[in-house]
């Protein structure tokens, strides 16, 4: 979440990247060996599923709901599927194809999903981020500090 709220655009993008190839490669894998449409849906349900379950422990430790934000796996999941349907016949396509509509409609998705939740500056400031450990402490920088001293 502070990941979120600190770098907003680069985590947004590293998560997209992530993501659309997680549930890609993941559910295409599946449907190429098992041969069943519908693999990819039921993969990113158990994700979301997953996901719900990790909110909910961050929530029980006190954190706000909004700490984990679910990503829209399921819609993209069912492109894919439509298009492993559509391309029975030609596993490249499935996996050109499908892959691209999942790196096109996953990003959306979210975007949407992440306008919708509450302001995340607002969040971050009402729960502050924990004192670093002494290692992770930033040192600030020493140029030029003896520049004029004989």
């Amino acid at each position: 979440y502070i990941f979120y709220t600190d770098w907003m655009w680069t985590s947004f993008v590293v998560f997209s990247v992530s993501q659309s190839t997680m549930l890609a490669v993941g559910a295409v894998y599946y449907m190429l060996f098992t041969g069943v449409p519908g693999t990819a849906t039921y993969y990113a349900t158990i994700m979301t599923i997953y996901t719900w379950v990790a909110k909910g422990a961050w929530f029980a430790l006190g954190y706000p709901y909004d700490f984990i934000v679910v990503p829209v796996w399921i819609p993209s999941a069912m492109l894919l599927d439509l298009t492993y349907w559509a391309t029975r016949r030609n596993k490249h396509a499935v996996i050109i194809i499908g892959g691209t509509l999942v790196g096109l409609s996953l990003p959306l998705f979210n975007m949407v999903n992440l306008l919708l939740i509450r302001d995340p500056l607002e969040v971050a400031f009402k729960y502050p981020r924990p004192t670093l450990p002494a290692y992770m402490t930033p040192v600030e920088p020493q140029v030029g500090k003896f520049y004029n001293s004989p």
